[in-house]
């Protein structure tokens, strides 16, 4: 189905006017495999080798024997039909009204209508009828993976954390980050007296930085460290030139922060991260800013609805207090009960046509109304600011990453948990 899905989404002419040959007529339709209580034919599996091997073709794919194509193609319908069946008991149904929406979609990517494209589609030998039917597949099994597999994956911040220090390890030599360094130093075979005096003495230092002491005048006077002279100062270093030890706190913190005491065979350590240098840096606008929401319902029109909030506007202009009015009025009543703020909102969080007007307000303006799918609204941005989000950017990568990794991994074990359950007899080889 990856491979159907590939062509109909790809440039049509190379899809469906590549010179497809069609299989001649059998003089029977046998089948090539029992699924529990479905079977697939012979024709259907030719159908799909066809387009497997046009699809390998045009990718100049070296390839290998008919029958070895077969069973790989026979293995995948069966997988399809396992999961079609479990689709079925699990409710996950694909109608015939979003089925026809998908296949619509399809057409306007490669720049055609619904007629257009299913006379292309049949010119090539194709079978639209099957063709629809495919698709259907192809949607409801990727709802159903969502629904047993995606929404079942989780990824703590503990895991992301790890992703990115070992991602820095092994493929973010580009980044340095320059290393503030105080060491509390311990005796070789120390005893509990003297590890718990370092202790007091590091969480002490710890708690003078935090305080706004200057951490290089810290390090000349309380540093152990063969750098305490020059204020603690390590220098540029990338990640694979940091202690191991210092690793895991480094690639998490802020330039400017100091990590919490770490523990070493030589004594308790403070690292400060300076600076960093050599990624792109990432910076974004929020704005924080509140609304009133009047939502069209069925005893109030969208005319209705625009004209209470041209009143709501009029009296906030003539000095009524927008909090209150919000509260009293808006239909956003998770909102309304804040006094209509929605807090700091970055790129992307809203709407665009809300995003848009806010966008275009000064700070203390307050909006014409403003239609969205939600209703009429009026807007007042409070506050705006710039913000670094490079660390957020990164994170989020990291965990989408790890997502990825978890669906295909469970992807694989579950699909494996329904072919061993299954009954399956392939009958390719026979006559």
């Amino acid at each position: 189905m990856k491979l159907l899905r590939r062509c109909l989404l790809s440039p049509l002419a190379a899809l469906l006017l590549a010179g497809a040959v069609q299989a001649a007529p059998e003089p029977f339709d046998r089948i090539v495999a029992i699924v529990n209580d479905d079977v697939i034919t012979h024709s259907e599996l030719s159908d799909r080798v066809r387009l497997t091997v046009g699809q390998l073709e045009r990718q100049n794919t070296s390839l290998p024997p008919r029958d070895v194509i077969e069973r790989q193609v026979l293995e995948r319908m069966v997988l399809e039909e396992l999961q079609m069946q479990a689709a079925a008991k699990t409710g996950v149904i694909v109608d015939d009204i979003e089925l026809n929406n998908a296949l619509r979609d399809i057409a306007r990517r490669n720049n055609m209508n619904l007629i257009e494209f299913r006379q292309t589609v049949e010119s090539d030998g194709y079978s639209f009828a099957r063709l629809r039917e495919d698709i259907r597949v192809d949607i409801t099994t990727a709802r159903l993976r969502e629904r047993q597999i995606n929404n079942r994956v989780t990824i703590t911040d503990q895991e992301v954390d790890n992703l990115l220090a070992r991602d820095a390890q092994v493929g973010n030599e580009q980044v340095e980050y320059r290393l503030g360094h105080i060491l509390i130093a311990l005796p070789e075979a120390a005893s509990p007296e003297q590890i718990q005096a370092a202790q007091q003495e590091v969480e002490a230092i710890a708690a003078t930085l935090r305080d706004g002491a200057d951490f290089a005048q810290t390090a000349i006077a309380r540093s152990d460290g063969q750098q305490a002279l020059n204020g603690g100062d390590l220098g540029w270093r990338n990640v694979g030139q940091i202690p191991r030890l210092f690793v895991d706190s480094v690639t998490k913190m802020a330039p400017g922060e100091v990590s919490a005491p770490i523990r070493s065979p030589s004594g308790f350590h403070l690292v400060k991260l300076v600076e960093r240098r050599g990624e792109a840096t990432q910076v974004i606008t929020q704005n924080r800013v509140r609304h009133i929401l009047i939502a069209s319902t069925a005893v109030v029109s969208p005319v209705e609805a625009q004209l209470r909030v041209q009143r709501l506007r009029e009296r906030i202009v003539n000095g009524e207090d927008f909090a209150a009015l919000a509260r009293a009025n808006s239909s956003d009543t998770r909102s309304a009960t804040q006094g209509g703020e929605l807090g700091w909102v970055s790129p992307g969080d809203l709407v665009p046509q809300f995003e848009q007007a806010m966008n275009a307000l000064p700070v203390g303006g307050l909006s014409e109304p403003v239609q969205t799918q939600f209703g009429w609204h009026l807007i007042e941005v409070l506050e705006r600011r710039e913000r670094d989000v490079t660390d957020e950017v990164k994170r989020n990568r990291a965990r989408m990453a790890l997502f990825r990794r978890k669906v295909e991994e469970e992807t694989e074990l579950w699909a494996r948990r329904l072919r061993d359950e299954a009954y399956v007899e392939i009958r390719l080889d026979r006559e």
